[in-house]
């Protein structure tokens, strides 16, 4: 994630915003248990300049909602907080209602009222809930508005709402009266997404940043709107095989550089791509289309701006009041205090939103390792042992769990995704046998070992044979997905492309192996976007991706090899039906270190989808290498790294290859084959394969 650590009240994005499209008027959610209410069509209602009447003393809330609110139970508070445009004894307005229960005084001020502090203030609950809420008449989508919050200190304090479903395009920061109603056409998707989402189907993700994957080609430096974005995505993961896109964070951040992990408006889609609603359509054309989408979720930390989360009646609320839990020294941020229901029910509800409202297919949740340790990025003396005396957030471990048993409840068939560090036991594994419950977790160790293999001149790698093998020692601990994120690509680490030794076509070589050793590894598959065609530069937020690179038969061949990876994946059962499961794969020589050389095999549900795969790290090529194989047989070459339209150098098994009774890495059959200069190759037992398997 990004660690930017500087903090602005109203943000200072460097890139212009473009307007956003105009969208068809919305029809409202319809609720039910409202006497006297109804939720109306929703319409932008024009200012009130005359006549302004009272707030009336009107509620959302049961009885059963504030026992669920307090005991930290109530997962759907976004039906309630917030603002909602009812019709309340025969008239059109708004229902406001804000959780600050050590304020003296809150009201609405917005636009239609100048913003004056004292001419509309919310009635406060009487059961002890800290919540203050009212009803204003006239008042419809489309207004601006903040509260006005007195603490109990005397401290004034003007605050955006917390549960805002829209905010103004920064720098501006005020909350908007909406709706995230939308006539959802993807039926079909939602039905059977469990099927794309299951643990043993094929999930490869493509990660991406909705502000620089691409820019408008007449004005650059104006962003894309959400619908902008998805005319031209779709069709691009389509032909790249991609099952599912990964956004970086989406919620409303008014810093542009922290590149939405510093989020002020959660419940709200960021508002410089456009409205909701074209958010939504976004998700909506990338479903039809056959592609799951997986958002960024920052639990983890919030920013201290002023008009946000921090403080907020002028009390440490949402955050924890011990600098020594509430404070992140790496990102200058505000921890969540995990153990306050109140402030759980506000982080489950809101992972429950975007599963709920937007459609989403998972969630990734960023930074998992800072929740749970309480020494994290701390020194001795800064952090204080939990009550056994050890260093686990035992707060942030329950609050986990409590979160993925909720999103499971709701939401079976999506998946929930922990970026975590760490060696903690069971991140992936259900919390009823005491793990934290997430469906997959990433694969650190694998990347960072992995990268440093692959950094290595070629000529050493002998040396270092040990660090491209171990994972494959643990790899089967946790529902692992194997990650080349935006982290690799920034702060000076280059692009995946300028890692990787040795002169241009060695660089390249590299990077196609690489990716090829990615792909047929055991565990799920994430690429940030501009590796899939070797990006040059370290990516730049401020920029488009350099898309002009694909004039280039270098570039291109990077493209068509990671296409060619995803479908190999997609249409090869053995590359994901035990993608966490032990039995799914053997080695047949990982002990070559003097040749650099791997060979393994990946394992479906049947022997007859069997894989056998040969890496070569070095630039020697080989002709006559023998192989032990699995079974007897003809073996067929269904995929070299090393093809002349991936930019290699052409050495390929162009004929299916007949096994022999010659006793090999302890085999009874064997094949002898060429192997490519820092290549890869995969073969498949002919059975109704055609002597020149080709992929669709």
């Amino acid at each position: 994630m990004a660690k930017n650590t500087e903090q602005t009240d109203t943000g200072s994005p460097k890139a212009k915003p473009s307007a956003a499209k105009k969208t068809a008027t919305p029809k409202p959610v319809k609720e039910t248990a409202l006497p006297k209410t109804k939720v109306v069509k929703p319409k932008k209602a024009e200012p009130v300049t005359s006549g302004l009447k009272a707030v009336e003393p009107y509620s959302r809330f049961t009885d059963f909602d504030i026992s669920l609110f307090q005991s930290g139970k109530h997962y759907k508070l976004y039906e309630k907080l917030g603002s909602h445009v009812v019709e309340y004894n025969g008239v059109v307005g708004t229902y406001f209602a804000v959780w600050a229960p050590n304020a003296q005084h809150v009201s609405v001020i917005a636009n239609f009222n100048g913003w004056n502090r004292g001419s509309h203030p919310l009635y406060v609950r009487w059961d002890g809930s800290g919540i203050w809420e009212g009803f204003i008449s006239n008042v419809g989508n489309g207004e601006t508005y903040k509260y006005y919050i007195k603490s109990s200190t005397g401290e004034d304090l003007e605050k955006s709402d917390p549960f805002a479903l829209r905010w103004e395009v920064a720098p501006l920061t005020a909350s908007i009266v909406a709706d995230t109603f939308y006539e959802w056409k993807d039926a079909d998707w939602m039905a059977n997404r469990y099927k794309h989402n299951a643990l043993d189907k094929p999930y490869s993700v493509y990660e991406m940043h909705a502000g620089s994957w691409a820019r408008s080609l007449e004005s650059p430096d104006e962003f894309l709107t959400y619908d902008q974005l998805a005319d031209k995505l779709v069709p691009y993961i389509q032909e790249m095989g991609f099952t599912h896109v990964e956004l970086m964070p989406i919620m409303e951040h008014p810093f542009y550089p922290s590149w939405g992990y510093q989020i002020t408006g959660f419940f709200a889609a960021a508002s410089r791509y456009g409205t909701p609603q074209q958010l939504m359509y976004l998700v909506e054309k990338l479903h039809q289309a056959g592609i799951g989408v997986i958002l960024d979720w920052v639990p983890s930390h919030f920013p201290g701006d002023i008009h946000a989360l921090y403080k907020f009646d002028g009390t440490h609320l949402y955050e924890h009041a011990d600098v020594r839990k509430g404070f992140h020294p790496d990102w200058k941020s505000y921890i969540f205090n995990y153990g306050r229901n109140e402030v759980r029910a506000f982080l489950i509800s809101n992972a429950i939103f975007w599963l709920d409202r937007y459609h989403a297919d998972g969630l990734r949740v960023d930074a998992v390792a800072s929740m749970l340790y309480l020494d994290y990025s701390r020194n001795h003396g800064e952090w204080e042992a939990n009550i056994y005396g050890g260093n686990e957030n035992l707060e942030a471990i329950s609050f986990l769990k409590e979160f993925n048993e909720a999103v499971y409840s709701y939401f079976p068939d999506t998946q929930t995704i922990a970026e975590e560090s760490t060696a903690f036991t069971g991140v992936s594994r259900p919390v009823y046998t005491g793990g934290l419950g997430f469906g997959m977790k990433w694969m650190m160790g694998w990347m960072h070992d992995t990268i440093k293999y692959f950094s290595t001149d070629p000529l050493y790698r002998k040396y270092h044979h040990d660090e491209i093998t171990f994972s494959l020692i643990y790899a089967f601990t946790e529902n692992f997905m194997l990650p080349f994120s935006h982290d690799e690509v920034v702060y000076g680490k280059g692009s995946m492309l300028r890692k990787m030794p040795g002169d241009e076509w060695q660089q390249f070589a590299n990077l196609r192996v690489l990716y090829s050793y990615m792909f047929t590894h055991p565990g799920t598959k994430l690429l940030f976007m501009g590796d899939e065609f070797a990006q040059g530069d370290e990516w730049n937020f401020q920029n488009s991706l350099d898309w002009h690179l694909l004039e280039y038969p270098n570039h291109q061949g990077i493209k068509e090899t990671v296409k060619a990876l995803n479908h190999l994946y997609r249409e090869q059962p053995a590359l994901y039906e035990k993608a966490f499961d032990g039995s799914g794969f053997e080695w047949i020589d990982g002990g070559n270190a003097n040749d650099s050389i791997l060979a393994y095999v990946r394992k479906g549900y049947e022997t007859s989808n069997d894989l056998l795969i040969v890496l070569n790290l070095t630039p020697i090529t080989h002709h006559g290498y023998r192989i032990g194989v699995p079974s007897r047989g003809k073996w067929a070459e269904i995929f070299n790294s090393d093809a002349k339209k991936f930019w290699g150098s052409g050495v390929e098994n162009t004929e299916p290859v007949n096994s022999e009774n010659v006793n090999w890495h302890g085999r009874e059959n064997s094949i002898s084959i060429s192997i490519p200069p820092l290549g890869a190759a995969v073969f498949r037992k002919m059975m109704d394969i055609p002597p020149k398997y080709e992929l669709k």
